[in-house]
This record gives structure tokens, sequence and C-alpha cells, in this order.
């Protein structure tokens, strides 16, 4: 996770963001529905942000999968969001809350209905979180705990500069 470019930031928020990249190897930032393809299938924590101010929005962790099954990891997470999953929880949640507060988005879905039929919550929050056009990093962490750990971590670092979480 490079800072480069974030010179312009508020001091505090720099200081954090530098806290951050220091907890962990992140990858580098990548488009959202890049990274949602090649993440791996291993435990986690993930960081979405905004690319334009910069602003991380979102601190999320995956683990391994219960029970069984193919891992997925980060890659199941993000896999999931970018499909619309988890509309009543997490980052799909909070992209979902953005959207319905924005009148624009909300009058070219009801056009959409108007056009093409109802649509499904989890189509509506997939739009959600495609309109947000984040970028997201990622670091794996060894098994679900340490990145609950991790994820704690960042969370108590970021959220004063404009973090999602809740």
């Amino acid at each position: 996770m490079t800072s480069a470019g974030a010179g312009w930031l508020d001091p505090a928020r720099r200081e954090a963001y530098a806290e951050v990249a220091a907890l962990a190897d992140w990858s580098e930032w990548m488009p959202f529905d890049v990274a949602r393809h090649g993440a791996p299938r291993e435990p986690g924590v993930y960081l979405l942000r905004e690319p334009l101010s910069q602003t991380i929005r979102y601190a999320g962790m995956a683990g391994e999968r219960a029970g069984g099954g193919r891992p997925q990891g980060l890659r199941g997470r993000l896999a999931g969001y970018g499909a619309g999953s988890g509309a009543v929880s997490g980052f799909a949640e909070a992209a979902l809350d953005q959207a319905l507060a924005d009148p624009a988005w909300l009058e070219a879905q009801l056009t959409s209905v108007r056009e093409h039929g109802p649509k499904k919550v989890k189509e509506w929050a997939a739009d959600a979180v495609d309109r947000l056009g984040l970028e997201c990093c990622w670091a794996v962490c060894a098994d679900r705990d340490d990145a609950r750990y991790l994820q704690n971590r960042v969370v108590n670092l970021s959220r004063l500069h404009g973090l999602w979480n809740s």
C-alpha cells in the first residue's frame, strides 16, 4: 500500500495512513473490479478507498471458509460484494446506503426499473458498489484470528478519517 500522492492529505490522516501502511505487507492499490477477480483465496484484510481523495472508506476482513469446500478468502469476499451479496451488512450495506442518498443514482435506477422491469436487492447492491468506483488493496494473514486483529488495528487508526465501518 503506497501513499504516494497523498501529500495533500491533512497531517492527522497522513499519519494514520502511514501507520496503517506499516502494519502489514499490503498489495498495490487497484480498481475494485480487478481486485475482486485477482485477490488471493487466503484469509486477510482488504481496504477500499476513493481514488481521487485517497480516503480509505472501508476496512474489512475475510477468513477461511468454514466447514470445508474450496477456500474463498479475500477473493470470495470481494467477489461477493461485486455480485451484490451482503446488501444488509458490511461494505455492501455502506455502499447501498451511500447510493440511496444520491437522488441522481436513484432516478437512474427508477428509469432502469421502468424500462427493464424490477431488480433483485443484490442487483441494486451490486450497482451501488460499482457506482463508487473504489480502489482496493489487501494484506494476506495466516488465519481468521490474525485477519480480525489486523482489521481492528486498521479501523482504530482510520475511524476518524472518513471510514464507513460502523
